[in-house]
């Protein structure tokens, strides 16, 4: 069962996001290994950190993985330390509602006080619904086409990938140059439903675009050559998170548009209407 953590701007705790949160033992036994979790950002008291922050209001802004849990050996009073491994940071807030609809379960009494507490359980079909309404935060890549609009011969790169480092568990190596390549490759726009973040979003998302590993990086046995031609393909952030919806099933890109065939394909027209 997931759980959310929550940081303030300020605290006295020794919080790293993304890499180490720091609790009390009152809420040893809400935290677990392996557990899923959605970052919280408290209310902003101080406007000096409004630049820091997705928002201004409480909201959640990223989702991790409790990897390892141990005690702080300098608390007297228990507290605690989880560190948290595949952080990914949310590209905009996700608001604690919508609709007027708390995504949390909020109890009616205290109420008040469920948004205090650092650490607050969740179901899975919370947890879903939150990371449903996020864009995962990804450092936007530039296409080789030239400014004239002629794409510029390349050789084909190939290169290696995943190997593995030792980080309370394992984490796997990415390389930068097979993901620009694969863009320059397969384009900017999903290549499942068609969806181009520049058109739909302007100048704010221009070059923003997800990079899919036919093969996942977690399967391969040891270091291996990945070719960005045939073995990385772009996807939007919906349809990279619908892939991997299902960790032992995942859909293959063509199985992707079969269960799109019908239903909806980013038509470039309907922008502005």
């Amino acid at each position: 069962m997931p759980a959310v953590i929550a940081e303030s701007d300020v605290s006295k705790w020794s919080d790293e996001t993304g890499v180490r949160y720091h609790f009390p033992k009152q809420f040893k036994g809400a935290l677990s290994e392996g557990m899923e979790v959605l970052y919280y950002k408290c209310r902003m008291k101080e406007k000096e950190f409004k630049n820091l922050r997705l928002s201004t209001k409480p909201h959640y802004f990223g989702v991790g993985r409790v990897v390892r849990i141990y005690a702080d050996l300098d608390s007297t009073t228990g507290d605690l330390f989880a560190d948290i491994e595949g952080f990914k940071p949310f590209e905009f807030a996700v608001p604690t509602k919508v609709d007027g609809q708390y995504f949390e379960p909020v109890p009616p009494t205290p109420k008040t006080n469920y948004w205090r507490s650092s650490v607050r359980k969740i179901n899975q079909d919370v947890f879903d619904r939150v990371r449903s309404h996020a864009v995962l935060k990804e450092q936007p890549s530039l296409s080789s086409v030239s400014e004239d609009g002629a794409q510029e011969f390349e050789t084909r790169i190939t290169g290696i990938e995943g190997k593995k480092i030792a980080y309370y568990g394992v984490r796997y190596e990415r390389n930068p140059k097979l993901r620009s390549r694969a863009i320059d490759i397969h384009g900017l726009r999903c290549n499942a439903c068609n969806f181009d973040f520049e058109k739909a979003y302007g100048e704010h998302a221009k070059g923003f675009i997800h990079v899919h590993h036919v093969k996942p990086i977690s399967e391969y046995e040891e270091d291996q050559v990945v070719d960005p031609a045939t073995d990385m393909i772009t996807l939007c952030a919906n349809c990279h998170a619908v892939v991997h919806k299902k960790p032992q099933q995942l859909l293959s890109v063509e199985q992707l548009k079969g269960v799109l065939s019908g239903r909806w394909v980013f038509d470039d027209s309907t922008i502005g209407k």
